[in-house]
Parts: C-alpha cells; sequence; structure tokens
C-alpha cells in the first residue's frame, strides 16, 4: 500500500488531498480503527459512531459502512500486538 495508515485526525484529513481510490479509502478505515482503539473505544463504539443518523450518509450506507469497519477490525492487528 503507497498510503501509510495515519496515525492522528489531521493524517485522515490529509487524505482529502489525495485522488479517491481503494487505497486512500483502506487507508482511511485503518487510521480510523487505530484512532479508536488507542482511544480506548470498542468496535462497538466506533459502529455505534458510524450507525448514528447523520446527513453524510444514508442508514443503508452507513451500516454497510459499519460492517467493513468490523471487519477490518477483525482484519487489523492492534499496535500493541505488534509492539
Amino acid at each position: 500500500m503507497d498510503y501509510p495508515i495515519p496515525a492522528n485526525t489531521e493524517e485522515i484529513l490529509a487524505l482529502r488531498n489525495s485522488s479517491v481510490n481503494e487505497e486512500v479509502i483502506a487507508s482511511a478505515i485503518a487510521g480510523v480503527i487505530q484512532i479508536a482503539r488507542q482511544q480506548g473505544q470498542s468496535l462497538e463504539d466506533l459502529t455505534a459512531g458510524i450507525l448514528k443518523d447523520d446527513s453524510l450518509l444514508e442508514l443503508d450506507r452507513r451500516k454497510w459502512l459499519s460492517e467493513l469497519i468490523a471487519q477490518a477490525w477483525i482484519m487489523l492487528p492492534s499496535l500493541k500486538d505488534e509492539g
């Protein structure tokens, strides 16, 4: 992957300057998961935030995204597992 996993919110926001492609999206998702873990959030906390009603995504898209995040959560090692 050409894009490193973002370590903080600023690095995730900086991805907006990149062309949207699969690698940028994967990097952003991995960054969100790592940041949530660093903040002590559980997968349930993260998916609850995604499923919360907002004006950006319709409910079916939020459900799809929460399922994608859950799969990525399981696949990505936590930073403490790597160290």
